[in-house]
């Protein structure tokens, strides 16, 4: 290594053996001008065989030429340099030699070179000695380098000089030797190790291999300085060791690490395969293709065991390095076609990664059976190939495909396990997104066979509806609607949203649905509808185990995702809002109530819209305060709007501002229901809904005067032929004889019961709708019932014969009393004044 001629080589306090010692003199221009007989004896030329030869000629190592040209720079600009040098014998023998070198100046000013030289062997402590480091140093397995205070190389040791040569880099400066981004970064280290003394340690830097300039390995460079005895910085040294395995470990461990956060973001199959395919290009391959069943695809369970040819698959996701995948050749959601000799044929019949770290068109058939396959090979310089099945839970899914060009190099053991750890990863999110779709696609059967497919509002309204189901990762919700025809030619009109989504919601959103259509045939009034159902949902929840006091609010929907990692937990059912309506054609009322479920819209034949002022009431499912009802006349032809939440909020409006354009979309005339709710359609729903959308358009119509006939009657039983009559007069008018004898006979027995068992006053009325209406009211409350009487009973077979003769029959209850009524179906041809919309 470099000392001074004033430094003791072997730092061991001693001076040199100068009898022992060879001296020898150069001239400036490295001949050699003077040879003592000690130089003889070392390396055995004699002095009349040695003299004015240049010195480099008893070097052993060709190119050593250069290292002494460097070493003469260095003695210029400091005190001199020793080291260890191979020399050889004039006999052939090569001889490591201790060299100390001291600049002369002769008596005419002449510069000359003392060369002193002795077997390293010979230096004290046995040899052992700062001198006897340089062969060590030259061939350890790190490379360093000695560089001056102007940045030139000075010495290199055998691992740098494998890199570039010698004569390409000593007495050349960093930034003539190494390419310049890396030149750039090295000298600004150097320079602040030579003004600030402290070294710059574990500088991390890729660079192009000499043999490949396509391959990047890692390397870390250390930099230290170099003083001489006297404190003086006279240049530095660096240490660079190739850590390319130890930044591939670094790489692979981040790739997991990044997988474990992009894999699996949602609960979709083909977005989670695309996820897959993205983490993996570039980092591990040049392009991968990510292929599934096609069951897997629709949710469907895969079948057990070896996949082979027989299932389809399809195209789930890709990425490359070149942009738009032009070598993919399908795009996602294609069939693939996969050959028996194909390495992802093989893959999923043996159930285990496949790679062949070299393709070869001689020795892989399955390159040469698809010439489209071989030029697209040929075309992106593929050269390594793996795939590896996606697995999960003992279940084959499908396979991802991973090739390599000469970018990466071929696939090596641990490229195979790090694919085999990321399909895996992604198997286990792909499986999860398999079963949640299989969920919401029941959930989404069950929602629509639970919805009503056709609505009729006989010819008290005109009715339409829209759906648009959540287009969100929680799945379907529970938002419902629909018409009930009602006795006496009512019909009812209701909206509701089951808080939460999935399967749950839809089951729940079905039963609530069953509950207002088996209360409605009670003929209920709204606010007592309501309270019925309150108390059928408490039951609910209180089945499921919930609290009843909990997450009551009715846009609280399920965040999208939820339980992620477990799509088959279904959401808890927590409560449900609902809107009752029912609407009266002969009077042209409209009474509703509500439970906490967004009011009405109520447009009328002028166009204006209306909120009716309807209190809020509480969610079903607290049982704390009662609900209330509100009784609107409403003119014929006005438009009823009912609606949902999902409808006219988002994340990214308020509902607020979502209410006021359906009012303006409600606004604007159109010709047909389908019309004005396309118009609404298209201000609200700008996008996929992210919860439940439901729309119900209804307009109402009065029933004329001619379709309506009405009488008040005495409590006298005398009074019965009188109604019969009358009711047959009145049918004869409409055209209805058909249905005289059965009119009569209904009539004389509900007129009779309420003369006998009511109190007055009683009232008769006919109604020609869709079918015959027979009512009869009273002023009493107390409720008939059907009696089966015995043959030696005298009375009892009243209301069994009017069960019998007419289509349904029922009794309703009002403010005065009770209306017992009955319908008939209309005869062939008497016609009706049914208008609806579909």
């Amino acid at each position: 290594m470099m000392t001074s001629e004033n430094a003791v080589p072997g730092g061991s306090g001693r001076a040199w053996d100068m009898a022992k010692a060879a001296t020898a003199e150069l001239d400036a221009q490295g001949r050699i001008v003077a040879w003592t007989r000690a130089a003889e004896r070392l390396l055995g030329y004699p002095a009349e065989e040695i003299l004015h030869r240049p010195a480099a000629q008893l070097l052993v190592i060709p190119g050593d030429e250069a290292r002494v040209a460097a070493v003469a720079r260095w003695c210029r600009s400091g005190d001199g340099w020793g080291g260890s040098v191979a020399a050889r014998h004039r006999d052939g023998r090569d001889l490591q030699l201790a060299v100390q070198v001291t600049p002369l100046l002769d008596r005419t000013g002449e510069e000359r070179w003392s060369v002193l030289a002795l077997e390293e062997w010979r230096m004290p402590g046995g040899g052992v000695n700062q001198l006897m480091l340089e062969p060590f140093l030259a061939h350890a397995p790190v490379g360093m380098a000695v560089l001056d205070t102007g940045l030139r190389y000075v010495w290199v040791n055998e691992v740098l000089e494998r890199l570039i040569p010698l004569d390409r880099r000593l007495g050349k400066r960093v930034a003539e030797v190494l390419p310049k981004l890396e030149a750039e970064a090295f000298e600004d280290r150097m320079r602040r190790v030579l003004k600030t003394g402290a070294p710059v340690m574990d500088y991390e830097f890729r660079s192009p291999t000499y043999a490949d300039p396509s391959q990047e390995r890692a390397y870390s460079a250390s930099f230290f300085g170099l003083e001489d005895p006297r404190g003086r910085r006279i240049g530095l040294w660096y240490m660079v060791i190739d850590v390319t395995e130890r930044r591939r470990a670094q790489e692979r461990l981040a790739l997991l690490n990044d997988a474990s956060v992009r894999i699996g973001s949602t609960l979709d199959v083909t977005r989670t395969a695309q996820e897959l395919a993205d983490v993996a290009v570039p980092a591990l391959a040049d392009f991968v293709a990510v292929d599934l069943l096609d069951s897997v695809l629709r949710g469907a369970e895969p079948v057990p065991g070896p996949v082979d040819n027989t299932p389809t698959m399809r195209r789930s996701g890709q990425q490359s390095v070149h942009e738009g995948c032009p070598e993919a050749g399908l795009a996602v959601g294609e069939a693939v076609r996969r050959a028996p000799t194909s390495p992802i044929a093989r893959c999923l019949l043996k159930g285990e990664s496949l790679v062949e770290p070299v393709l070869d068109f001689a020795t892989s058939s399955w390159v040469t059976e698809d010439p489209v396959r071989a030029d697209v090979i040929r075309a992106f310089g593929f050269r390594s190939v793996m795939v590896a099945p996606v697995k999960a839970r003992g279940i084959t899914l499908g396979a991802a495909t991973f090739f390599r060009s000469r970018r990466l190099g071929p696939f090596v053991a641990d490229d195979v396990r790090l694919a085999e750890e990321l399909v895996a990863r992604a198997a286990v999110c792909v499986d999860n997104a398999r079963r949640f779709t299989r969920e919401r696609a029941a959930a989404r059967v069950m929602q629509q066979n639970l919805l009503p497919h056709e609505l009729t509002g006989g010819s008290a309204l005109e009715v339409a509806s829209w759906y648009f189901p959540a287009d969100a990762p929680s799945g379907v919700g529970g938002d419902w609607f629909d018409v009930i025809p009602l006795s006496g030619a009512r019909v009812a009109l209701v909206v509701g949203d089951v808080v939460g989504h999935g399967i749950n919601a839809a089951a729940t959103m079905g039963r609530l649905r069953t509950a207002v259509r088996t209360l409605a045939n009670l003929d209920l009034p709204p606010d007592e509808l309501l309270a019925r159902l309150d108390d059928l949902v408490i039951g609910l929840v209180t089945t499921q185990g919930a609290d009843p006091a909990a997450d009551t609010d009715p846009a609280a929907d399920s965040e999208p995702g939820a339980d992620a990692g477990n799509p088959s937990v279904a959401s808890t059912f927590m409560g449900a809002t609902c809107l009752y309506a029912v609407y009266d054609p002969v009077s042209r009322r409209c009474s509703m109530a509500r439970a906490s479920h967004l009011p009405p819209l109520v447009v009328g034949p002028d166009g204006a819209v209306d909120c009716p002022d309807l209190p809020a009431g509480p969610p079903l499912g607290l049982g704390t305060l009662p609900f209330e009802s509100v009784e609107l006349e409403l003119a014929e032809g006005s438009l009823i709007a009912l609606y949902t939440n999902g409808l006219i909020e988002t994340c990214d409006r308020d509902i607020g501002v979502g209410l006021s354009r359906l009012s303006n979309a409600l606004a604007v005339p159109g010709r047909t229901l389908k019309d004005i709710g396309g118009n609404v359609v298209k201000a609200l729903m700008t996008g996929p809904p992210s919860d439940d959308a439901a729309l119900l358009l209804a307009r109402t119509h009065a029933l004329d005067a001619h379709q309506v006939a009405s009488w008040d009657l005495p409590t006298d039983p005398a009074v019965v032929g009188s109604a019969r009559a009358l009711a047959g007069r009145q049918l004869s008018e409409w055209g209805m004889d058909g249905l005289q004898f059965t009119t009569e006979l209904i009539v004389s027995e509900l007129v009779t019961n309420a003369i006998r068992h009511a109190t007055g006053p009683i009232t008769l009325r006919l109604i020609r709708q869709d079918a015959l209406i027979c009512e009869v009211s009273d002023a009493s409350s107390t409720s008939p019932r059907l009696r089966h009487a015995r043959t030696t009973d005298e009375g009892g077979r009243g209301l069994f014969i009017v069960a019998q003769v007419t289509r349904r029959w029922g009794t309703r209850y009002t403010p005065t009393g009770k209306i017992i009524w009955a319908e008939l179906s209309m005869p062939s041809g008497a016609g009706s004044s049914v208008v609806e919309e579909g």
